[in-house]
């Protein structure tokens, strides 16, 4: 592996991310430790998590405002591919890691650094999606995961932390492990191993239970250019501030849940809760006004490619030479992909009722059973009997044998 004389470390202020300061300095030889901390929009303070990086012997804690550049340049795409990892799981997640690598690789380049580190563990996706993320970008860089190797229990990992003057607050802890960014929250571990048990309201933060949610509908409209949404109820907003309101609007009918077993890249099973209000309506809403906009070969086609986009952006390999042709293709189809969509907040449900666009390829006239219908109806004889040719032929066939 060869020993880095300084490292920049992705830091979460958790034990594990604490832990890897000291083990990374005195087990792994590292001279310099620098963390980094992204803010992603998770609305926490992150200047304690910065002051407990140096205390653990940070030479330097990092901080990163990156929530704009996880919502432009990472969300925005895959609602343009209405990605849905196993057609239910909107990425919420794994779409902040490629990012975070980024950020990583960006700071080693300014500080000097000859290595980057996380505490991912080697059963997880996370471990996959910064090592060939970090790989892509710069694959000079070494990357460094203690906690892959150190096979300590939390509570080892606690006490060999003390052993440096660490200290971990005696508290009730919480038996989920829980990520957070503004695109929705991840939890799993705990009751939650038994797929069987169903979850406990105190799972849950962005979303009410049904029972809590307003006995009203809520009506949203949402705006979108060239399949990026831009408005909200006819206002023009930031897609940040677009996202932050709608996860309060769809959250508060309890709408954005979603409980799932998934196949992880490492080749288990594992359960899953997850919240992501925003990110499912935006993602439904645009696939319906691709409904609209699109031509019925393109739609079909398209479908998987999203499929193919989706694992692709699970498994780590944001960067690979396929996502960018899929985005090329992707960017193409969204060029006429404007227009508004109408969605009924209800009881946990999220329904479309409502679309329209200039770029409609919807025409009234050929739909309509009414007095105003333009469609040649004489001309379907002549369609049928071509389109269903190739089975006439073959059952002729099957008759003479």
């Amino acid at each position: 592996m060869g020993r880095a004389e300084r490292v920049v470390l992705a830091y979460s202020g958790g034990v594990d991310t604490t832990v890897c300061i000291p083990y990374l300095k005195h087990e792994f030889g590292v001279k310099e430790v620098i963390t980094l901390a992204a803010d992603l929009g998770q609305g926490e303070d992150l200047t304690p998590i910065r002051e407990k990086a140096l205390k653990a012997g940070a030479s330097e804690s990092l901080v990163v405002d990156a929530t704009e550049a996880l919502i432009e340049h990472y969300a925005l795409p895959s609602i343009q591919a209405n990605a849905l990892y196993e057609n239910r799981y909107p990425l919420s997640t794994a779409l902040a890691r490629p990012l975070i690598a980024k950020l990583l690789v960006e700071a080693a380049a300014q500080c000097g650094a000859d290595a980057v580190a996380h505490g991912c563990t080697g059963k997880g996706n996370d471990q996959v999606r910064f090592d060939v993320s970090i790989a892509a970008l710069n694959p000079n860089l070494k990357v460094l995961a203690p906690a892959r190797e150190w096979g300590m229990s939390r509570e080892e990992a606690i006490s060999y932390g003390e052993q440096f003057g660490l200290s971990f607050p005696v508290k009730k802890s919480s038996p989920y492990s829980i990520d957070f960014n503004l695109l929705g929250r991840s939890i799993e571990a705990g009751p939650l191993e038994n797929p069987w048990n169903e979850p406990l309201e105190e799972v849950y933060a962005l979303t009410r239970a049904i029972a809590d949610t307003p006995d009203e509908p809520e009506y949203v409209e949402i705006g979108f250019v060239e399949g990026a949404p831009t408005h909200l109820n006819g206002e023009a907003i930031a897609a940040t501030t677009l996202i932050a309101q709608l996860n309060d609007m769809a959250g508060r009918h309890g709408v954005g849940r979603i409980d799932m077993i998934e196949n992880r890249l490492v080749g288990i099973k594992s359960r899953e809760i997850y919240e992501a209000p925003a990110l499912l309506v935006l993602i439904a809403a645009h696939r319906d006004l691709e409904s609209l906009t699109l031509t019925a070969d393109v739609t079909q086609y398209k479908r998987g490619i999203e499929e193919t986009y989706s694992r692709l952006v699970y498994n780590g390999l944001w960067y690979s030479p396929l996502k960018s042709a899929l985005d090329a293709f992707i960017r193409q189809t969204q060029e006429r992909v404007t227009g508004t969509v109408r969605v009924k907040l209800y009881k946990g449900n999220a329904q479309i009722v409502g679309r329209q666009s200039d770029s409609a390829l919807y025409t009234e006239a050929l739909a309509t059973y009414g007095a105003d219908d333009q469609f040649d109806h004489r001309a379907a004889e002549g369609f049928i009997y071509v389109w269903g040719l190739p089975t006439r032929v073959w059952s002729e066939r099957l008759r003479q044998e």
